[in-house]
């Protein structure tokens, strides 16, 4: 569930001066698509904020000057500042398909929710092998995520990190619709609204 500093924030959040015609045309297609159905095809009520102990948002979805500082990037994604050890949550309940440590991501994990898939980098721990399964492991966190295993909504599956590509501890989570990157904040100010709301709950996203 959405907190109350996190409303304020989320009731506010824009695009950080994005517009449609810097997206690279199959991406600005599908927020098209994913704009509709979030305003129109889900129900947010029993969604959950994907970070806990958040500060800031620190980057928006869209291009931006890379961490390198040499050139534009496109960052499929947004970024949610919390202190390293904050736990990460789990945005809706589904399946974890993939947990990985060997990439920009960093120690990472994707959660597959019907349609939407959503992502997980910068955490801590490592990925390990045994019983023929892969494992997210945070022995000091308390985590344990296997490929496969199914999520409840608001679950705890890692903590804030530094690992892969990062300047400081963060949630980076990317969300994806149909296999079309998503802006996060679309669904963020829709799950604020439709929980202030009071709508009923949906056992998943449309």
């Amino acid at each position: 569930m959405i907190r109350i500093g996190q409303a304020l924030l989320i009731a506010g959040l824009g695009l950080a001066g994005f517009v449609a015609s810097d997206w690279p045309q199959e991406t600005a297609r599908a927020q098209e698509v994913a704009t509709n159905q979030v305003a129109t095809g889900s129900t947010w009520q029993g969604a959950s904020f994907p970070v806990e102990n958040f500060q800031a948002y620190t980057s928006a979805f869209g291009y931006r000057q890379s961490p390198s500082g040499y050139s534009q990037e496109f960052h499929h994604g947004l970024d949610l500042a919390a202190p390293e050890g904050s736990y990460i949550r789990s945005w809706w309940n589904g399946t974890v398909v993939e947990v990985s440590d060997d990439s920009a991501c960093g120690t990472s994990v994707v959660v597959q929710s019907g349609e939407w898939e959503h992502i997980y980098c910068h955490m801590q721990g490592h990925v390990e092998t045994a019983n023929g399964g892969r494992y997210l492991v945070d022995r000091e966190g308390g985590i344990q995520m296997r490929e496969g295993q199914q999520l409840a909504a608001g679950t705890r599956l890692g903590r804030v990190g530094m690992t892969g590509r990062t300047t400081g501890p963060h949630l980076h989570w990317g969300m994806k619709y149909s296999g079309q990157w998503v802006d996060p904040a679309l669904v963020l100010r829709a799950m604020y609204a439709q929980q202030r709301a009071g709508h009923s709950v949906s056992s998943r996203p449309n």
